[in-house]
């Protein structure tokens, strides 16, 4: 590193000591609501019975209901308890709202001898009333694990096991017919999802609310919002407002928080960084192939997807679901994203560890391309594996080899140890490269926190192997968003923020005192809201109204980082102008398209995971919209607005740097249509469909119940259905202008990386 960047006082002790406190509330948090997840699940009964006594179903039937509920990636078609996907039905809901019809036929026989439509208006109100009463009624017996069915939940296991035949027998949304083919397979998972919806209407016990604290929202089973719902909704409004406060008088009183924060600091560098590349940084570069590679399939399989949902058996006249049903495309699009967003920072971190480090280990270009041949393996194996698997041909192999069915976490174990192996594999190298600088007292607290974050990706990936195929899906549901919260957008954010820190002192924007500050400023932000804000996941996924309180109080303060970020954009507007003293040209000018993109993560990170993610976490909206097109509409948002956005300025980054000057023109049009292409493409699917469609679903639970709104009835008529046309201008907005000029830049950059120094050769860093 420059004088300039080694000569400033040392931080502060308090930034480690309130990072480290802010981790150690949070996780003590966390782990008190995994206890009481174990201790507060639903439990599953040893055996089902009518009031005769007879055995309906037994657990065995109920774990292996659940079984095949995973087997067939079902959570990647609808959802169970509103976490999955949104082709096809919430099961759990359909099912709750099927057994109130039926039970409402078998009470009105039962005392009028009469059909249910036959009733007078009087007679219907009493026996609703009475289906409700005995839906909410909680008959488990905990002393000999019995649960008791009235003859009416005992008369719609029986039809539904028939009406569940026929739905995957004819071919349901997006699926061929006889998808689930075994009579046993369909006995199983029936009893699973009259297992779910026993848990989402029975009364916990000594409680005025279900397991599921009463979602979904079924009027004619008795589930409405809890009192709970309401209350801890305003009282996290109460948190937000006095977070958003501190953090304003905070930043009015210190001016050196945020990346251009004054103290009298000297710039890191003096000049744009003039470096030779290492054998391992140019190596890198074929990590962004393989970026601009899996980025392009995940969008097509994005397209294939959203035609689905207008022509749900078809696509344009073509059985695609033959071939490829909407499970399997829904999978890899989910899995792809985080592939390449992952191997964009893998190989972003790769490129700029020598840069800390300030020396080419030996062997390390060896290990490079080792550790993406393992990528490549996991990949494929584990893309190959799931087609499989969701075709029933790996047989009892399914969960370690095919589609281990928890949405986002679908890889087989086997693929899972695999990826975990690769992880370890490249902290591995990180190592390497930055033992110089953790052996520096002047860059040594800097590397640290590089190496931290590095390893936090690594230790946080582990809670993916905390559950098998047979677990309590409200203990996996846990776990599952301990990875797709904690491990995304908790500490993956952290890496990203030390990221962006390396590239601005590598570009001489920033002294390594500001950036080790926001580092810690940002850990300690994202961090205090982030660990325990993760339960806003797990408001109705069987866990007790503890994870609510905590869940909506600590999420509402996620939205305070988020709108420092609007002032990180305005940062880099500024620091992209700043002026080199020799040269007179703007320090950033050789990274335009990078610091541009990272504009677009603080806007999309505002919008997307602030606006949209907060409009969707308080409970009382939760309890409706969950599993909505608000969800989704969210979820583009902050998934590919932020965590996408963020991936491809680190590409945009690094292949720049390894483009000699004079080949760089003629590239650097490919970046700047695809920078607008992908921003305006985004908007756009979000403006004329995601939002609105989003907004007239949430309108149709709460006049219809969850159920009528998740139906074909609703998705497949009206304005939501039409809105789904109207998207296409955006997608191919995004793909055409967005997609595929990426895909032209990243190849051409990587064709004209200019050669590297031998590895004996110190990798210098200005």
């Amino acid at each position: 590193m420059s004088d300039g960047m080694t000569k400033q006082k040392p931080l502060s002790r308090g930034w480690i000591f309130g990072a480290l406190g802010v981790m150690a509330a949070g996780f003590s948090l966390l782990i008190f609501m995994t206890v009481m997840a174990y201790k507060k699940a639903p439990p599953i009964p040893s055996k089902i019975t009518d009031q005769a006594g007879n055995i309906l179903a037994t657990s065995r039937e109920i774990t292996g209901g659940q079984e095949v509920f995973f087997k067939y990636g079902l959570m990647e078609h609808g959802t169970l308890w509103g976490h999955g996907a949104y082709l096809g039905p919430d099961y759990t809901a359909s099912y709750l709202h099927r057994e109130a019809e039926i039970c409402r036929e078998t009470e009105a026989q039962a005392r009028f001898q009469k059909p249910f439509a036959a009733l007078s208006a009087e007679e219907q109100n009493g026996v609703s009333d009475e289906v409700k009463k005995s839906l909410k009624e909680n008959r488990y017996d905990a002393a000999t694990g019995v649960l008791a069915f009235t003859a009416g939940e005992a008369a719609s296991l029986k039809t539904q096991e028939g009406e569940w035949t026929t739905y995957f027998a004819k071919g349901a949304p997006g699926l061929p017919p006889g998808y689930v083919k075994h009579p046993e397979e369909i006995k199983a998972l029936t009893a699973y999802l009259a297992w779910g919806a026993w848990a989402a209407s029975a009364n916990r016990p000594g409680k005025d609310y279900s397991y599921t604290n009463n979602w979904p929202y079924e009027p004619i089973a008795g589930n409405g919002p809890s009192t709970q719902a309401y209350l801890w909704s305003a009282l996290s409004l109460v948190f937000l407002l006095s977070g958003l406060g501190l953090m304003l008088f905070l930043f009015g009183k210190f001016n050196y928080l945020g990346w251009k924060g004054g103290d009298g600091e000297s710039p890191g560098l003096d000049s744009p960084p003039a470096f030779s590349l290492t054998p391992s940084q140019r190596a890198s570069g074929l990590y962004f192939l393989v970026v601009a590679a899996l980025f392009v399939l995940q969008v097509f399989m994005g397209g294939a997807l959203a035609h689905y949902k207008i022509e749900p058996n078809g696509f344009y006249g073509f059985n695609l679901a033959q071939y490829f049903p909407w499970t399997l495309l829904r999978t890899w699009h989910l899995q792809l994203a985080i592939f390449w967003i992952a191997t964009s920072w893998v190989g972003g971190g790769l490129f700029l560890a020598p840069v800390i480090g300030g020396k080419e280990p030996r062997g390390q270009k060896f290990g490079v391309y080792a550790l993406l041949g393992a990528l490549a393996v996991v990949v494929f194996g584990s893309m190959a594996g799931e087609w499989l698997g969701l075709d029933d041909k790996l047989g009892s192999l399914w969960f370690w080899f095919g589609h281990q069915g928890s949405e986002y976490i679908d890889l087989g174990r086997f693929w899972q140890i695999l990826l975990a192996t690769g992880l370890v594999l490249w902290l591995l190298l990180m190592f390497r490269a930055l033992k110089p600088a953790l052996a520096d007292r002047k860059t040594k607290e800097f590397a640290t926190l590089f190496m931290i974050s590095c390893a936090a990706i690594v230790v946080f990936y582990l809670p993916a192997f905390m559950w098998g195929a047979k677990t309590n899906f409200a203990v996996i549901d846990n776990w599952r968003f301990w990875i797709i919260h904690l491990w995304v957008e908790g500490f993956f954010e952290l890496f990203a923020t030390v990221l962006v820190a390396v590239m601005f002192t590598h570009m001489g924007l920033v002294s390594l005192r500001s950036a080790t500050r926001v580092i810690y400023l940002d850990a300690i932000l994202y961090l205090a809201g982030g660990l325990a804000g993760t339960a806003h996941h797990w408001y109705f996924t069987g866990e007790e109204t503890v994870a609510m309180a905590i869940g909506a109080c600590f999420s509402a303060l996620e939205v305070v980082p988020l709108t420092l970020l609007t002032l990180d954009a305005w940062d880099f507007i500024k620091l992209q102008k700043a002026p080199c003293a020799e040269c007179g040209e703007p320090l950033s000018h050789k990274q335009k398209w990078a610091i541009y993109f990272l504009m677009a993560v603080g806007f999309w990170n505002f919008v997307g995971a602030g606006v949209f993610g907060f409009l969707i976490n308080l409970p009382i909206v939760s309890y409706f919209e969950m599993g909505t097109t608000l969800t989704p509409n969210h979820g583009h948002a902050a998934m590919f607005g932020v965590f996408g956005m963020l991936a491809l300025a680190v590409s945009i980054y690094a292949l720049r740097a390894m483009v000699p000057d004079e080949d760089w023109p003629p590239i650097e049009k490919y970046f700047k249509i695809s920078f607008w292409g992908l921003n305006i493409g985004l908007a756009l699917m979000i403006v004329l469909n995601l939002f609105p469609a989003g907004v007239a679903q949430l309108y149709d639970v709460v006049q219809n119940g969850y159920a009528h709104a998740r139906s074909l009835e609703f998705t497949q008529h009206g304005f939501f259905h039409d809105s789904e046309w109207v998207r296409i201008v955006g997608d191919m907005t995004f793909i055409i202008f967005g997609a595929l000029p990426l895909a032209l830049g990243v190849v051409k950059s990587v064709m004209k990386r200019r050669p590297a120094a031998s590895e004996e050769l110190e990798a210098g860093n200005g």
